[in-house]
């Protein structure tokens, strides 16, 4: 066993301070475990310089005042590690819900929606936040803080903004357009400019904001700000006009006819559907004449949650199909059975959402217009 002299017990505290740790109770403590190692390990005979040397890197990765910052950050912030091991599990899991999200909606399987929604809000609230109580607390710089928090912030927008999107919610352009502002007009000019003057990090700051600048940028093209209005306008009057031809031909049928009990089925079914897109839309049964005036416009696009999963909009669909089945079996000539195929009732309810809200209102209307044409022969 080695004993250590006084004059070597002076310089392995001496050596320690060196080193940048600061705190009196700390330089005790790391000066008498290096004592423990080195009076247990080294040979009587044995040169501790160097056994000093190879010895002290057992404490730090980098540096041995590496130990005094994890020790402040520990007495400072008490639940430091539980938060890490946190954010890690809720960064992984997120991550690991908004991928199998895509996937299930990609396939169109059930619970896509339920997936994306639970990986962006964990991300957005859990995870995100404590990246940056984190992140903040290993700073000291309050420069570096603020443009982790715009960083941060732009996180958290993007995340819900591309979750407003995926759900079909209101105000999701505008949301997205503020975060592409806060990234764009905050956060890259308080990053380069906050980077730039760091000699050492200098051309990665020039190089990482030009990529920000580039993926903004993309970001920004892929966004529609004001969808032709001439196309959007056109569509809703090609669908009136085909409502228009719909009634008239209706018109000229008995009510005996129409209140017939398969009749009277496939109608309201179409009815019901139209109905269930419209109200999505504009939060109105049917389309007003004066829609323009009321600025009711639908703008095409995906379907509502409606038509996903086990929606009413599925299970309308399904009776839709049935009743149209049923018909068409009953139907002697050919020419007066409603088509079917390469129409929307050949396709699976389940997968209805990759029909937009225009192809099927139309479809539907045509499903109407077969049906009174049929009756009236």
């Amino acid at each position: 066993m080695y004993t250590l002299s006084e004059q070597q017990i002076d310089f392995i505290l001496s050596d320690i301070k060196s080193r940048g740790v600061e705190m009196t109770d700390l330089q005790v403590g790391l000066l008498d475990h290096i004592c423990c190692i080195v009076e247990c390990e080294l040979e009587p005979d044995g040169d501790f310089e160097s056994f000093y040397r190879k010895t002290i890197p057992r404490f730090f990765k980098r540096e041995l005042r590496e130990i005094e910052e994890e020790t402040i950050l520990l007495l400072t912030f008490k639940h430091y590690y539980a938060m890490k091991k946190v954010m890690i599990i809720t960064g992984v899991v997120s991550t690991a819900l908004f991928i199998l999200g895509s996937l299930f909606k990609i396939m169109h399987w059930p619970g896509a929606s339920v997936l994306l929604f639970s990986g962006i809000v964990s991300a957005s609230l859990l995870f995100l936040p404590l990246l940056f109580i984190l992140k903040t607390r290993e700073s000291n710089s309050r420069r570096d803080k603020l443009v982790l928090g715009i960083g941060i912030i732009f996180g958290i927008l993007i995340s819900l903004s591309t979750m407003f999107k995926i759900m079909h919610w209101p105000y999701a352009n505008v949301l997205w357009l503020i975060s592409l502002g806060t990234m764009f007009f905050v956060f890259i000019p308080l990053y380069f400019f906050t980077g730039i003057r760091n000699t050492e990090i200098k051309t990665n700051t020039i190089t990482s904001t030009i990529m920000l600048v580039l993926a903004v940028g993309l970001l920004f093209a892929l966004t529609s700000l004001k969808p032709s209005y001439q196309v959007t306008k056109g569509n809703m009057y090609t669908y009136l006009n085909n409502e228009l031809l719909l009634h008239k031909m209706q018109s000229k049928l008995s009510d005996s006819i129409q209140n017939t009990g398969m009749v009277s089925s496939i109608n309201n079914n179409c009815e019901s559907i139209k109905e269930l897109i419209i109200q999505y839309e504009i939060g109105e049964k049917s389309i007003p004449a004066d829609f323009e005036a009321k600025d009711d416009i639908i703008k095409e696009g995906n379907l509502s949650n409606d038509f996903y999963d086990n929606g009413k909009g599925v299970q309308l669909l399904y009776d839709l199909k049935k009743a149209v089945g049923q018909y068409n079996s009953l139907v002697k000539l050919e020419e007066n059975k409603i088509p079917v195929v390469n129409t929307i009732l050949e396709t699976d309810p389940s997968k209805f959402g990759l029909y937009s809200n225009f192809s099927v209102l139309n479809s539907l209307v045509q499903i109407q217009m077969f049906l009174a044409s049929s009756e009236m022969n």
